[in-house]
Order: C-alpha cells, then structure tokens, then sequence
C-alpha cells in the first residue's frame, strides 16, 4: 500500500465519497425522518452532487484546491445546518493540507483541522446525537494510527470503522441539538443522520483510496 497520497489520489477519494452518501440518500432521510424534517438525505446528496459537478468543472492543481473545491460547493447548498457543518469540514480540512502528497501524520492533521473548522461552527460535542459522534472517533482513530505507524490507507481504514461505529453508537444516545431534541427520550433507538453521513463520506474516502481508478 502506498506511503502518502497525492492529488488524483485524492480526486479518487472525494468522489467515492460522494457517491458514497448519494447511494444512501434514501436511508439518510429515513434516519431524519424521526425527528428532523426528513430531508436530510436530499440534502446531503445535492451537497455530494454539487461536489462532483465542482471537480467535473475545474480540475483542481493539488490537493488543497480539491478540498477547497468539495468544500465550497458544499457551503454552496441548501438546507439547514448541513452544508456551513460538512462545507467547514472540508474547508478546514483543505487549510490543513499542505504539500503534494499526504501520508497518514499530514492526513491526521488535516482531519483534526477539520474537526476544528466544524466544532467552531457548532456547540455539540461527542454525546450530543450528532455528526460529531462519528467524526471525532474517525479522526482520533485516524491520528492514533498515524502514531503507530501505518500506512496512509491502514490509517483510514481503522478511521472509517471509528466513524461507523460512532454512527451505529449514536443510536444509544438521546439527542441534545436540532429538531430530534423536542423528541427526548424518543430520541433514542436510531442513528444520527449527520453521523451517518460522516461514516459514509470516510468509507467512501478509502474505497475511492484502494480504487484503481
């Protein structure tokens, strides 16, 4: 497996990320459905389609352009807290992201930029029943691997099964933020839209890392 990752790495990535949550478009809604207003899958799939119609256009020069890229056309969306939350992810995610390549200490530290670019526009915290849950155990994950010394696609490997289980986690907690808060104590028994959303996105980033192309 590759040591670092570079620009048509990470072009690869985005769009299986993005193709990753249009695919799940249905279920997402589904999820919101229970205490939100339901569109939260169409929402976050304009959101991805946006994205890919953004790298279609203008072919980003490296890495950081690409991210900056994924992360405007998200801010660029519709609806609700979705797009300032995941654009300012990948925004921030873009400022950390420095050089030509990035190897799993540059892509940690970019994940932890973009963790704080979203805790900056958002009081949850981990417990809270939204996409911090899963995002904050993806880029913990992905930093300790990192630490340890594994390889940039083993490190995102071990930081998409933190976001999937912090996803599957959320279903145990009761929500404090959005709409799913009036629900309190029913709240309880299914899984965060947004933390779904961000399981998806980090699967999709290494399904898109292993592609061929």
């Amino acid at each position: 497996m590759p040591q670092a990752i570079g620009r048509e790495e990470v072009a690869r990535m985005l769009r299986a990320a993005a193709r990753e949550v249009i695919e799940q478009r249905a279920e997402l809604s589904r999820l919101d459905s229970f205490g939100g207003d339901g569109d939260h899958g169409t929402t976050m799939a304009r959101a991805m389609e946006s994205v890919l119609a953004a790298l279609d256009a203008a072919p980003a020069a490296g890495i950081k352009d690409l991210l900056q890229q994924a992360g405007s056309a998200i801010m660029g969306c519709d609806g609700g807290a979705t797009g300032p939350l995941f654009g300012s992810f990948f925004l921030a995610l873009a400022e950390g992201a420095a050089g030509e390549t990035l190897d799993a200490a540059a892509l940690a530290g970019a994940c932890e930029a973009g963790l704080a670019g979203v805790k900056k526009n958002t009081r949850a915290r981990l417990g809270d029943k939204t996409l911090i849950d899963a995002l904050e155990p993806a880029v913990s994950a992905l930093r300790a691997a990192a630490s340890a010394g594994l390889e940039v696609l083993s490190a995102l490997e071990h930081a998409a099964g933190a976001a999937a289980e912090g996803a599957r986690a959320s279903a145990l907690l009761r929500a404090r933020f959005g709409r799913a808060k009036n629900l309190g104590e029913r709240s309880v028994g299914h899984e965060d839209p947004g933390a779904l959303s961000v399981a998806l996105i980090f699967r999709g980033l290494l399904l898109g890392g292993r592609s061929d192309g």
